[in-house]
């Protein structure tokens, strides 16, 4: 029985409200988590489509504000030429490329915004994977936290590595101002 039709059901869902309303909570609990690793693997591919997204876009901001330099230069060229026309027929051409670049950058803006809120949704699915393998543990009865804590551990995604390095800096950082 699927438990999630979109990510966001994930995220919002109520573990206990979800196990309590089944005759077997530790089979529907392997289920959700099973549904828990296909969504984060898509939202995974998401993030780096729009990563790419991001990077393409840049890439081709700085593709076309070479060809700015381009006309511009044709256009200085041409003045001193004495080609009055085919000086102003460039300088179109460079407006026309500035206006490409606005477009551009405006659609860089929107993917990064996107990426931002698929990154952000993608730690809130991997936290709510976190507590649903808890919850399996507890209800196993290997809720020893730190088994649960190494198994978490093995599995974590380079993003969810380096958000662990951050939370153990931060754990220093308050075990140095409890002076412990």
């Amino acid at each position: 029985m699927p438990y999630f039709s979109r990510l966001t059901d994930i995220v919002t869902c109520n573990l206990s409200d979800l196990i309590g309303k089944t005759e077997n909570p530790a089979e529907a609990l392997s289920e959700i988590l099973a549904e828990m690793e296909q969504g984060i693997a898509g939202a995974r591919r998401s993030v780096t489509t729009a990563s790419a997204n991001v990077e393409r876009l840049k890439g081709e901001i700085k593709e076309q504000q070479a060809q700015v330099g381009i006309w511009m230069e044709q256009a200085r060229k041409r003045i001193a030429d004495g080609d009055e026309e085919a000086a102003r027929l460039a300088l179109m051409r460079k407006q026309e490329v500035e206006d490409v670049i606005a477009g551009l950058e405006q659609e860089q803006r929107a993917a990064e915004k996107t990426r931002v809120h698929l990154e952000t949704t993608l730690r809130a699915l991997e936290g709510r994977m976190n507590d649903a393998r808890r919850k399996q543990a507890e209800l196993s009865g290997t809720a020893d936290a730190a088994p649960a804590a190494s198994a978490i551990a093995a599995t974590m995604s380079p993003e969810e590595q380096s958000r662990r390095k951050s939370v153990d800096d931060e754990l220093a950082a308050l075990k140095k101002e409890l002076g412990g």
